[in-house]
Order: structure tokens, then C-alpha cells, then sequence
């Protein structure tokens, strides 16, 4: 259900809270000052405890009594690997870099989802899905050598997290409908937690003090906060509104790049980083246009459904 009017504004705030949010693991990730696999549990792992705390202030902890099915644990696996290969890419190559890479998952969902889920692509979509790939193409200025072998590390782990986002995206639309979206994320969280804890626990690193404080913030901001506020506004909003204000956050994380870090992109660059952000949004108005067509046409039949046996009463 959308709202109407001014109603949608608190709303509007909270999708574009959600993805700045979400880009704010780049920059604790650089911080703290430990490994991957470390921020990625505690991420995981925190944000799940203040999820149980939420659910428990707001008398809706009985939604976790629900068995998820396997489908939903299995995107908390996919959700781990994303963000591990994510924050790995970000500890070897430049956040731009990497959040342009992980990007490219749409495209990469809409492709398999063309040959594996029915979901043909139109020629918008192909046209949509070429102009994001120019787009990087434009970012890594039209050539495949890297400036450091640490960057071509990086680049590789992007590709790794692009793949992950990617399955993630495929498996929430095979998501079975009666699954709550609070039990959905709950649970998807503990699994992916539940993924990193043996190999957080092979790093064998003692935490001081001062990191803690980051690693509480990499629960609560991206690990927590942002999944509640996107919960709450796509309750409200249309999904492709949604859809569109989530690429608040690769423009976010080019900017805490650029203003934290030094990270700055030359013009060529930062038109490459536009047409990937123009296309995907141009892809969510495609889907959200599709997705009303299909539901006028069920609407359609029903009636005449409807109509034919009136008649035949």
C-alpha cells in the first residue's frame, strides 16, 4: 500500500536514511581496523540482537516463531557472502570502485532472471542493461589493467559481492508470501551470522576497546537502522519510488570516499558512476510500469471471468 499526498514524506526520508546508511559500512570498515570476516559477523550478529529487541519493545517478537522455510536461511548465506566480499573489496580498491561493481547486480539478476525465471527482457531493458555496462566500462576508463595489484584485488571481490547481491535479489523474488518481512529479515540475519561465526572465529583477533564502539555502529547504522527503515517505507511506498531512492547510496558512498578518504574521481569517471545510477533507476521505473500492466490485465480477465458467469447463470 502507498500512501497519499504529504504522508509519503516521512516515508521518502526514511528510504533515503536506509541507503545512506547502508553505504556507512564502507567507512567503519576502513576504520576499525579489523578483518572482513570480523566486521561482517558483528554486523550481522548485532543487528539481529537489536531486531529481537525491536520486535520484543513493539509486542511482535511472535513473528519469529514462524518457521522462515529454507529459502529465506539460504539468502541469509547469500547476504553474508555479499557484504564479506564487499567490505574485502573496499579494504583493497576504492569505494566507488567497489560500490559500482556491486551495482551492476540488477543487471545481473535481470539477465539470469530472463533465462531461469520467465522475466523476459524488453528492448528497454537490453538498451538499459548495455548503457549500465558502458557506464562502468566509463568508470574503469575503458581499459582493464589496475593501477596496483591491490586494486585488481579488489575489483575481483566486488565481482565476487556483485554475484552474491545478485542471488540475493533472484532468491527474494521466490520468497514464499507469507513470510512477514520482519521474520524474513530476522532470520536472514541470524543465518548469515550464524555463516561468518566460524570464520570470524578462524581470524582469531582480540578486539580493543575502541573497536567495539565501531563494531556496535556496524549493527545498529547498516546493520540494523537501515533495514528497519527500508522494511517500514516499502510498506509505503511503491517499489519502484523505493527502488530509485536506494541509489542514494553509491552517491553516499562516492562522497564519504571522496570527502573522508581522499577518493576523488575524475570526470570521466564520474559519468560512468551517473549512466550506471541513471539506468538502474530507469530499470526500477520499467519494472514498477510492467508490473501495474500485469496487474490490469489479471484485473481484466477477472471481470470478464466475472461477466461470463453471469451470463451463463
Amino acid at each position: 500500500m502507498s500512501t497519499q499526498g504529504g504522508t509519503s514524506a516521512p516515508f521518502l526520508l526514511m528510504a533515503v536514511a536506509s541507503a545512506v546508511l547502508m553505504g556507512t559500512i564502507g567507512v567503519i570498515s576502513k576504520y576499525v581496523g579489523l578483518s572482513a570476516e570480523t566486521l561482517t559477523f558483528y554486523r550481522l550478529g548485532f543487528g539481529a540482537a537489536l531486531m529481537l529487541g525491536y520486535l520484543l519493545l513493539v509486542g511482535q517478537a511472535r513473528l519469529l516463531l514462524i518457521w522462515p522455510s529454507w529459502r529465506v536461511l539460504a539468502n541469509g548465506a547469500l547476504l553474508a557472502a555479499f557484504i564479506v566480499c564487499y567490505v574485502q573489496a573496499m579494504l583493497y580498491t576504492s569505494m566507488a570502485n567497489a560500490i559500482m561493481m556491486v551495482y551492476l547486480s540488477p543487471v545481473a539478476a535481470s539477465v539470469v532472471a530472463h533465462f531461469l525465471l520467465g522475466e523476459r527482457l524488453s528492448s528497454a531493458g537490453v538498451g538499459l542493461i548495455l548503457l549500465a555496462l558502458f557506464g562502468f566500462a566509463m568508470m574503469m576508463e575503458f581499459q582493464l589493467s589496475f593501477d596496483s595489484a591491490g586494486d585488481a584485488t579488489g575489483m575481483a571481490y566486488a565481482a565476487l559481492a556483485m554475484l552474491a547481491y545478485a542471488g540475493f535479489i533472484l532468491m527474494n523474488r521466490i520468497m514464499p508470501a507469507r513470510v512477514h518481512a520482519y521474520t524474513r529479515c530476522w532470520y536472514q540475519l541470524l543465518a548469515g551470522a550464524l555463516c561468518m561465526l566460524p570464520l570470524m572465529w578462524q581470524q582469531g583477533e582480540s578486539i580493543a576497546s575502541a573497536q567495539w564502539g565501531w563494531l556496535l555502529l556496524a549493527g545498529l547504522l547498516p546493520g540494523f537502522l537501515a533495514i528497519l527503515f527500508a522494511v517500514i517505507a516499502l510498506r509505503e511506498l511503491p517499489a519502484a519510488t523505493f527502488g530509485t531512492l536506494a541509489y542514494m547510496e553509491p552517491i553516499a558512498v562516492v562522497t564519504f570516499g571522496w570527502v573522508l578518504f581522499g577518493e576523488a574521481l575524475n570526470t570521466l569517471q564520474l559519468s560512468g558512476c551517473a549512466l550506471i545510477m541513471g539506468a538502474g533507476v530507469a530499470q526500477a521505473l520499467l519494472n514498477q510500469r510492467r508490473e501495474r500492466t500485469a496487474r490490469a490485465l489479471l484485473a481484466q480477465n477477472a471481470r470478464c471471468r466475472q461477466k461470463a458467469t453471469a451470463e451463463s447463470a
